[in-house]
């Protein structure tokens, strides 16, 4: 058996009346259409409170979402389901697989580089995707992310396609839209070579020595640029127009 298991990943199962329709009022991408997708739970701030990827099986929905939070994120969603006929719960026949290259599953639909996903049985646990993932620079998970910390855009949510500009309305989306058409956002979580924590810190990684921070885009010192923001960054530099 292939070690493709996202161990610290689960899936959290939506079955029954109109789920896409549901979740679709709920979160900031679009998920109507071809899945699967990132995205995320806000405050109404515009904070993130959980990420995860969206798939589908039939007319069900599969939230491949961080194990430590699939449990807190049933009940939040559960929260909006009033009396519609919809189940949410953790379902553990399943597990996250990924795969650096090769032939399975689908390219992440964050960033191609991030490798290849599926949803199937578990099976033995995989290695490498936390070094894969840090080394180009993407972050996720509320220990990264934070819980009701940080806003969605200074997440990199834009540039990671985590976002629908596109769609209805959504928790968070009147700062998350405003940031957008401003088109400039003030603080990046950035993946940093591992120095002394500060207040800036989110996260420390000491057997890959790296850390991640949330830093002003004026003082991003020492953190990766990696390709895929390269672009953002130079616009959130620029001198605001008087």
């Amino acid at each position: 058996m292939h070690a493709t298991t996202l161990a610290d990943r689960a899936i959290v199962r939506l079955s029954g009346e109109d789920v896409r329709g549901f979740l679709q009022g709920l979160v900031t991408n679009d998920v109507t259409g071809a899945l699967p997708v990132w995205t995320a739970l806000l405050t109404p701030q515009g904070k993130a409170l959980f990420d995860f990827l969206v798939w589908a099986d039939g007319d069900d929905l599969l939230l491949d979402c961080e194990a430590t939070q699939a449990e807190a994120l049933s009940r939040r969603l559960s929260l909006y389901r009033l009396r519609r006929a919809i189940r949410i719960a953790v379902d553990d026949g399943l597990a996250v697989h990924w795969s650096r290259d090769g032939g399975d599953g689908v390219p992440d639909p964050r960033l191609a580089d991030l490798g290849r996903r599926w949803i199937a049985a578990p099976s033995a646990p995989a290695e490498g995707w936390h070094a894969r993932r840090l080394s180009l620079g993407v972050t996720e998970g509320v220990g990264e992310l934070g819980s009701g910390e940080t806003l969605w855009l200074e997440c990199n949510a834009r540039e990671l396609g985590g976002v629908s500009f596109a769609k209805g309305c959504y928790i968070g989306q009147e700062n998350t839209a405003r940031m957008h058409h401003r088109a400039k956002v003030n603080r990046r979580l950035v993946v940093a070579p591992l120095g002394e924590p500060g207040d800036r810190t989110r996260a420390t990684y000491p057997e890959l020595g790296l850390m991640i921070e949330h830093r002003r885009v004026e003082s991003l010192g020492d953190a990766l640029r990696p390709a895929w923001l390269q672009a953002a960054l130079a616009e959130d530099q620029r001198p605001t127009a008087v």
